[in-house]
């Protein structure tokens, strides 16, 4: 199969929001697989490590299956992208026709060995490694799915999952991608994982990670649905790391899925979000307890609030 690739090619003073406002313009199309090509900052000694070149323009790519409607939904990509002007983001769209395989294989010369804690290594499946004792390692491979965890909204909530998941601990995963966070909870000791998506691509790519690593298919469940249609079974410890305004929407749901004790793990928060998924968290009585930043990115950790009689 041939797909139609669109790269929306983008200068901006803030990176992050065009990143988080670009990619939302290619999920409201459903539009699988997106690449960001921009810089990262290096974080933290032993936080995390990046393998990305510096690229030589900021770009945002996503493949549109080549068919009689392509051209329909580009004309509406490229009326989206022309209203990012108004929060100051100059957009060139540059297209192409490329193969499935090119699309499914071109990325992964840059995806590397990456260190995301003193303990967490992700590896991607292509690349050899030596694991050293007390290390964890995922094996990683993200296919058409998002996430790698090299990005910074996934190496936060990955230290967060090794900082405040116990041994025996539910957890749930909210948009779980490539299932990089629920690999990550297994291996950490979590007794039982539901991961959800609504991308059927990712729940199988998941599924193939889950078993790449090991993990016993016993004490995990995948279902490609969205939250509010999920059993609202408690949860120790519940993830999502999606953008600022699904969060918002979703807080609701995330409050009546979280036992008294339970921690829920934010992100794909920019910082200029924050203080609406700030305001979201009072609504449903819950109170951050830790949060991190790298660059424009938040990370949050939240409880319920304890009530006083």
């Amino acid at each position: 199969m041939k797909f139609k690739k669109i790269t929306l090619l983008f200068e901006t003073d803030d990176i992050a929001l065009a990143e988080e406002l670009i990619c939302n313009i290619f999920f409201s199309f459903a539009i699988s697989g997106v690449v960001c090509d921009i810089p990262l900052p290096e974080p933290d000694e032993g936080f995390g490590t990046h393998t990305l070149t510096l690229p030589e323009h900021n770009s945002i790519t996503g493949y549109l299956p080549l068919l009689d409607s392509s051209d329909i939904i580009l004309k509406q990509i490229e009326a989206k992208a022309e209203k990012l002007i108004e929060f100051d983001i100059r957009v060139k769209i540059v297209t192409g026709i490329v193969d499935e395989k090119e699309w499914a294989d071109a990325w992964k010369a840059y995806f590397n060995v990456t260190r995301i804690t003193d303990r967490i290594i992700i590896k991607p499946q292509w690349k050899e490694y030596h694991e050293k004792k007390g290390e964890i390692l995922i094996h990683l491979d993200p296919g058409m799915a998002f996430g790698t965890g090299t990005h910074p909204t996934t190496a936060m909530c990955l230290k967060f999952i090794e900082t405040f998941l116990k041994p025996g601990d539910s957890f749930l995963d909210v948009g779980t991608g490539s299932g990089i966070l629920m690999i990550a909870a297994a291996k950490l000791g979590a007794g039982h994982l539901l991961g959800i998506d609504t991308d059927e691509t990712a729940i199988a790519v998941a599924r193939e990670n889950l078993r790449l690593n090991g993990i016993d298919p016993s004490i995990y469940c995948l279902s490609c649905q969205t939250l509010d249609r999920t059993d609202p079974v408690p949860c120790d410890c519940i993830a999502a790391n999606i953008i600022a305004q699904v969060i918002v929407d979703i807080l609701p749901d995330i409050a009546l899925r979280m036992t008294e004790g339970a921690t829920a793990l934010l992100s794909g928060i920019i910082k200029e979000r924050k203080a609406a998924v700030l305001a979201a968290l009072g609504k449903t009585r819950l109170s951050v307890i830790h949060e991190e930043h790298i660059d424009e990115w938040v990370t949050l950790a939240v409880k319920k609030e304890t009530s006083i009689e």
